[in-house]
């Protein structure tokens, strides 16, 4: 049966809460599902809701099952359908004044023969199911069913302070880490056989510890919070009769004797009730009185103790009543809860920033890694284009010595062909000077130098061009020497550009990693954070058990509650027996050295 959502809160009571009264019937409805499949068949359901109703004090309408599964096949009937008809029909019909401890025995009556028989506990069935109510109540309101290990704790602390038996923090412990090795929880059978089986119990008279499970059972689901024998006065008779009582939240009961067998009245506690203290009068000792709307009532206690202790819890009953609260152990119950949610949720924040914090991490490696690889990237781009620039610059080096090379050895045919030119026109002169005794002195003289004359100025024009040539070729090496330095000056300057990307770069690659360690301090610094507070609450805790169980002990919660013995007793100022033989005699003899004392100085 998996009951997932919470009941209908139509109905309110002033006790038991719905989901109280769910989690028995939950372990009836289990127990009927034979197969395990969360199925029950309409006969069993219709013999179940039969008992709720009479137990709830609820008309039961036989019909109604009928009416409301008509529209479903004959099969049988799943959580979810059984569900809404428990809500409808029964939790929100019930009265205040039902018996809660009846519902449990019915219900146990369903589930317990298959769970514990052919166990050997070292406790009755009785007990059994004492604690099955006391896991009732502790358990977590999920299911299925289970109980924590810090409710666990809590029970077991409370079942050996009752019988007077010490806690063993280390042994706790040790079992505590073999549950955590499997799971962190108990279910109900589980916990009846951790206790009926003397785990933590060993050495224990069985009748001492079935007392102590009684203790607890009264305290935590019968919501007894002290009892015991006093005297009562009559209304009528007006006289004084021993009886047996009980103290719950919203009234006191009282009985013949401690059997409960029969009844003998209750007194209702409201806001407009309170308790006092009475002088002694009429040979009655330790008197208080409860004073209600309709009628007093008047009680002798057993001794000034016990007297301060019932006026205390009735003080306490009355003040829970006027500020609208519950008994003291269902608050415990319910701050224990809401500290676990506070851990629970602060420790998903914690691991919901680790998360974060991992996943910046590895976005931020991503980062660096893309950034690595970028910057490998433009380092081999720089080489290759470095290479391709050196390259390019041999080629035109090569080139530009070629054609120096090329220019070199036109010059010197040039200069050649004007040598040779310079030999020709040597032997044309001679040619002419030979000619000038051929012909005659004057024609042959004018002739001549007119004929110089133009040779002069062809040869005039001739070295005019070689000249031009010389200097437009000249011209033409220095705009490929000034092209050259350019060239060398803009590698250069794209080289220094180069460079000056990669610092930064390199730069940016250091801050990154840089904001990587702050990254990957302020996770360790959340890690503990994060112990630091699982540290505090751990000790938080133990501190406010032990402080817990100091209290309790000083309070006298731990001794059994037991009739009142009839034999005269010693009394003090704290109470009956509240000090030993051999303390009464040591206080005594302290008093009179301090009288003796006062008289010496007087």
């Amino acid at each position: 049966m998996s009951f997932t959502g919470a009941p209908s809160s139509s109905t309110s009571f002033t006790m038991i809460s719905q989901e109280e009264i769910l989690k028995p019937i939950w372990h009836a409805f289990t127990a009927l599902d034979m197969d395990r499949n969360g199925k029950v068949s309409k006969s069993q359901l219709k013999v179940l809701s039969y008992n709720l109703c009479t137990i709830l004090r609820i008309p039961h309408n036989s019909s109604a099952l009928e009416d409301h599964f008509q529209d479903d096949d004959e099969g049988p009937v799943s959580t979810q359908g059984y569900m809404p008809y428990l809500n409808t029909f029964i939790l929100n019909k019930i009265q205040p004044n039902f018996d809660f401890p009846e519902l449990n025995k019915m219900c146990w009556t369903l589930c317990a023969p298959k769970r514990i028989s052919g166990k050997h506990l070292l406790i009755s069935g009785v007990d059994a199911f004492k604690v099955w109510c006391i896991f009732n109540f502790l358990s977590e309101d999920k299911y299925p069913l289970h109980i924590v290990t810090e409710e666990i704790e809590y029970l077991l602390r409370k079942l050996l302070a009752s019988i007077g038996c010490s806690w063993n923090e280390g042994r706790f412990e040790d079992y505590k880490m073999q549950l955590s090795a499997k799971k962190h929880n108990l279910n109900p059978w589980e916990l009846i056989e951790l206790i009926g089986m003397g785990h933590f119990t060993k050495g224990i008279n069985p009748q001492i510890l079935s007392m102590g499970i009684n203790q607890v059972y009264q305290e935590l689901i019968l919501d007894i919070i002290k009892q015991g024998y006093m005297m009562k006065k009559g209304h009528k008779r007006k006289n004084w009769t021993e009886r047996w009582f009980e103290l719950h939240l919203t009234y006191i009961a009282y009985y013949v004797s401690e059997d409960l067998t029969e009844q003998k009245g209750c007194i209702s506690l409201d806001r407009n009730c309170c308790v006092e203290s009475l002088q002694d009068k009429d040979g009655r000792k330790n008197l208080l009185i409860i004073k209600c709307i309709e009628k007093s009532f008047e009680i002798s206690a057993p001794d000034k103790k016990s007297k301060q202790e019932w006026i205390q819890a009735i003080q306490d009953c009355i003040s829970r009543i006027r500020q609208g609260l519950s008994s003291s152990h269902r608050e415990a119950r319910q701050k224990r809860r809401e500290q676990r949610n506070q851990m629970k949720a602060e420790q998903e924040t914690v691991e919901s920033r680790m998360r974060e914090l991992q996943l910046a991490n590895r976005s931020k490696q991503a980062q660096l890694e893309a950034m690595s690889k970028n910057l490998q990237d433009a380092a081999v781009r720089d080489v290759i284009e470095k290479q391709r620039r050196i390259q390019n610059q041999k080629e035109l080096l090569d080139q530009y010595k070629k054609d120096l090379e090329q220019e070199k050895m036109a010059r010197k045919q040039m200069e050649e062909q004007v040598a040779e030119k310079s030999s020709q026109l040597e032997l044309y002169w001679q040619r002419m000077k030979e000619l000038e005794d051929m012909y005659s002195q004057l024609k042959e003289a004018l002739e001549d130098e007119r004929q110089a004359k133009k040779d002069e100025e062809a040869l005039h024009k001739l070295q005019a061009r070689l000249l031009e040539e010389e200097a437009r070729k000249r011209l033409e090496l220095e705009q490929m020497y000034l092209l050259q330095q350019e060239v060398i000056y803009q590698s250069q300057k794209e080289k220094k550009e180069m460079e000056k990307e990669r610092l930064e770069k390199e730069r940016a690659l250091q801050n990154a990693k840089k904001q990587l360690e702050s990254l990957e301090k302020q996770r360790q610094g959340a890690q503990e954070e994060y112990k630091a507070v699982t540290k505090k609450l751990q000790r938080a805790t133990i501190k406010t058990n032990a402080w817990k169980h100091k209290v309790t002990e000083h309070e006298g919660l731990i001794r059994l509650i037991q009739p009142g013995t009839k034999t005269p007793l010693k009394m003090s100022n704290w109470g009956q027996a509240a000090f030993t033989e051999t303390e009464l005699d040591q206080m005594e003899k302290k008093w009179k050295e301090g009288k003796n004392k006062s008289h010496d100085g007087q």
